[in-house]
């Protein structure tokens, strides 16, 4: 496993596991399964409802919980200062852990600065080992930077050959915040996994393309977390340090960046409405404590 060396020396590993989209019923069984072929990076959040699972799954796999770079995200109706920390509590609490080694605030919307705060207080307080965000483009990455505390040590945003943030990369690395993918093969869209000129990379080492994928990303400096609910495909996944890219490659595959999201923009007004009227649904339909996973 390589690693990446956050702003504050933590060792963060370059290659996880994440949950998003695998249901409550599957994820105790996925994470055993990941954790059985060699990650030991798991990257969850409150939003996907399956804290519980994983935290079930970390108990039972027989894995030190000291080998394990567990990860979660404050969803954006527990902003707020109170709400956020006790948040993050009730997160530990299903995740049965007494420390987290990396906690993101997930959207870059509400009161994120009294939620940052809160986790900078709980930095503080040994309970967390690194801070970060999720989403935050440019923009919202300087500011929060320049007047937080303390300077988030990740950032986790949309990065694949089809939306290669090039320009947001620089601004990450300017203000030493580590930049994670999410989605790092864009779930697929636009056709990713037939792309011809990444196909014809995989095939000169034997390699798929997803493979071909997460060493791009590993190559620039990206941590990954990808998906899957197959065994094999999670250790596919894995196999990815036995050979390099070459700057020729690199190169090619620079020259697929459509420099658009494959999915929305978190600068869109109507985006930005969209996620208020699911926080105020959610609020509605479960009430904030029942939400909290």
């Amino acid at each position: 496993m390589k690693y990446a060396t956050l702003s504050n020396g933590v060792q963060m590993p370059m290659l996880g596991y994440g949950v998003y989209q695998v249901t409550p019923q599957e994820c105790e069984r996925c994470v055993l399964d990941a954790l059985a072929v060699g990650y030991r990076s798991l990257d969850t959040a409150q939003s996907y409802f399956n804290e519980e699972q994983v935290g079930s799954a970390i108990r039972k796999s027989g894995v030190p919980r000291q080998e394990i770079f567990l990860t979660t995200k404050v969803w954006v109706e527990h902003y707020g200062y109170e709400a956020a920390r006790a948040s993050v509590l009730a997160s530990m609490d299903k995740l049965q852990t007494d420390y987290l080694d990396l906690v993101l605030l997930h959207q870059p919307f509400g009161d994120y600065y009294g939620a940052y705060r809160a986790l900078e207080d709980l930095y503080d307080a040994g309970k967390l080992r690194a801070i970060g965000v999720s989403n935050f483009y440019p923009d919202r990455l300087v500011d929060l930077a320049s007047f937080a505390r303390i300077a988030p040590m990740v950032n986790q945003v949309e990065i694949h050959p089809y939306h290669q943030q090039t320009e947001a990369l620089s601004w990450m690395e300017k203000y030493h915040a580590q930049p994670e993918a999410w989605a790092p093969f864009g779930e697929g869209r636009g056709g990713l996994f037939q792309d011809l000129t990444l196909a014809a990379i995989g095939r000169k080492y034997g390699k798929t393309v997803a493979q071909v994928v997460l060493r791009w990303h590993l190559q620039r400096g990206v941590v990954v977390i990808p998906k899957s609910t197959h065994k094999e495909r999670m250790q596919e996944n894995l196999d990815v340090f036995d050979f390099a890219l070459t700057d020729e490659e690199m190169a090619v595959i620079a020259g697929l960046d459509k420099k658009q999201s494959a999915f929305f923009s978190h600068q869109d007004p109507n985006m930005v409405e969209w996620f208020v009227k699911m926080v105020d649904a959610r609020r509605q339909s479960h009430g904030s404590a029942e939400t909290q996973n």
